[in-house]
């Protein structure tokens, strides 16, 4: 009896290192954050860190290239909606082609295709905002609801992204 409950011990202990438990929210390194953020914004469109985007001196467009829902729940102030899975180009029409414009969406995936399409219809200065919205919320700038009203919530996508916000708080 006592060889099997070692050897239980011995199987459950081998189970435990090579399948360790999950994260839970906001419990990743930024090297973890930022190798997430560099695979779902692979692409043609260039990137721009958070640093740099806020020490831009000239005026820069932000679009956001989640859904409307998201928007609504929270924003990068001065941010213009724009979609993803309905995007078009019309929404942006007054926008100069050499306008600079910086997309974003949760991590970077989505604006990366949307920079794409931009690219493809002439526009020649876009950038994708690296680690996006999820990025600018977890080094503390700040976030606004569709009243304009700064708020804590960032909307997380589902709790698989959800749990890559660490300051903020995560909604559905």
């Amino acid at each position: 009896m006592k060889s099997y409950k070692l050897l239980q011990f011995l199987i459950l202990l081998l189970f435990t290192q090579c399948y360790p438990a999950p994260k839970l929210a906001g419990q990743f390194t930024e090297q973890e954050f930022n190798a997430m953020a560099t695979e779902m914004a692979q692409g043609d469109t260039r990137d721009i860190d958070v640093a740099t985007l806020k020490a831009t001196k000239e005026k820069v467009i932000l679009l956001d290239t989640r859904e409307k829902k998201e928007y609504e729940i929270s924003h990068i102030p001065g941010a213009i909606w724009v979609g993803y899975n309905n995007f078009k180009l019309k929404r942006i029409k007054e926008i100069a082609k050499d306008a600079k414009i910086v997309t974003y969406c949760s991590v970077g995936y989505r604006s990366e295709r949307i920079g794409e399409k931009l690219q493809k219809a002439g526009f020649t200065d876009v950038s994708n905002l690296k680690g996006s919205i999820f990025k600018w919320v977890n080094e503390g700038n700040p976030i606004v609801d569709k009243d304009d009203q700064p708020t804590e919530k960032v909307h997380g996508f589902n709790k698989s992204w959800g749990k890559w916000v660490k300051n903020g708080k995560a909604v559905y």
